[in-house]
């Protein structure tokens, strides 16, 4: 998979498949929205107590709805894509550096650039312990990397130039443009489900409201009752699709990225000594877990693990090994000393 000669067709592979992941996010919104329209119909309308009756009034809701859906969602994307570098900077509270305070960090990361004919990124610096960085911006003028204190005092030159280049690998395939869409629509999803979820939980109420209305309609109470489950769930299918969707389109991006570093740097053991060095580690404190899905490990174990947005390091490692050339385990002397590989 990592061999250069075919890393290319992966690329292209890799966008053409995460086309397909992202337009089933939007379906799987709509999914929602037909769920939803099921809902209104049985629970908080009663509708006409037929259960085909009311699936096909929910119907004609959700198709004179689903215009306002789309321009709704559009514009949350849109308003994502303006202001996503000024939300994730407020929030993590990184600062911008240049070469006069981060001279090391600045200088490998020109390089890299230059050698691709890239403009250099923003350079940001998050001052946690914690060894860990993610890229972000969806244009050349946002196009930012950010590096923790921690990953910096933590890796040589070598290890640092692989994890930038890893880094600039994101911002060359175009990942943080399409994470920025998953997450911003499936934000809106789990935002929906979980709501729901929190209603039908909290307040049982709506259930005697429900169970007061099959009483007084005896020939439609049970249409009801079938339109509320299946409404529940398209609802739930959407829900637990859009996570999955979010899951398969980081988790492929991440080796992806690794393969990156190497045909950028030439050198796979740099790469899997910075992840040894980060393995576990990475756990920022305070930050929401949208930008742990960006940074260049989420760190997570055990039965979590099924459900983590980043492939394990140990499965990570094991692919520059097969794939790259890089050894499975690095003496320390030559991790220092080997030069990158022609």
């Amino acid at each position: 998979m990592f061999q250069a000669f075919g890393l290319y067709t992966h690329i292209q592979a890799n966008r053409r498949r995460s086309a397909l992941l992202i337009a089933g996010l939007f379906v799987l919104f709509y999914l929602l929205a037909f769920g939803l329209a099921i809902l209104r119909r049985a629970w908080l309308d009663g509708g006409t107590g037929a259960f085909e009756a009311i699936l096909s009034a929910s119907l004609r809701d959700c198709l004179w709805v689903a215009p306002a859906i789309t321009v709704g969602v559009a514009l949350w994307v849109w308003c994502g894509f303006r202001l996503n570098t000024f939300i994730l900077n407020l929030t993590t509270g990184s600062r911008e550096v240049d070469r006069s305070n981060a001279p090391r960090a600045f200088h490998l990361l020109q390089s890299l650039c230059i050698s691709r004919g890239m403009s250099v990124p923003k350079l940001r610096i998050l001052e946690v312990e914690a060894p860990n960085a993610f890229a972000s911006g969806v244009r050349p003028d946002q196009y930012t990397i950010t590096l923790t204190r921690g990953l910096l005092d933590a890796l040589d030159d070598r290890e640092l130039e692989a994890v930038l280049a890893h880094e600039l690998t994101h911002i060359r395939n175009g990942d943080v443009r399409t994470m920025m869409v998953a997450v911003l629509v499936v934000g809106i999803i789990s935002f929906l489900g979980e709501l729901i979820y929190r209603v039908l939980c909290e307040s049982p109420g709506l259930w005697r409201l429900s169970s007061s209305r099959n009483t007084s309609d005896k020939g439609g109470g049970g249409g009801r009752i079938a339109a509320i489950l299946v409404a529940l769930l398209f609802i739930v299918i959407a829900w637990q699709l859009s996570i999955v969707i979010r899951f398969a389109l980081s988790r492929r991006r991440e080796y992806i990225a690794d393969a990156g570093a190497v045909e950028l740097t030439k050198n796979p053991n740099a790469m899997i000594s910075a992840l040894r060095k980060i393995d576990r580690k990475g756990e920022i404190e305070g930050v929401p877990s949208a930008v742990m899905e960006l940074c260049l490990d989420n760190p997570r174990s055990g039965f979590s693990d099924l459900f983590a947005t980043h492939p394990s390091i140990e499965k990570r490692i094991d692919a520059l090994v097969r794939y790259a050339g890089g050894q499975a385990v690095i003496a320390p002397a030559v991790a220092e000393t080997e030069a990158p590989a022609a």
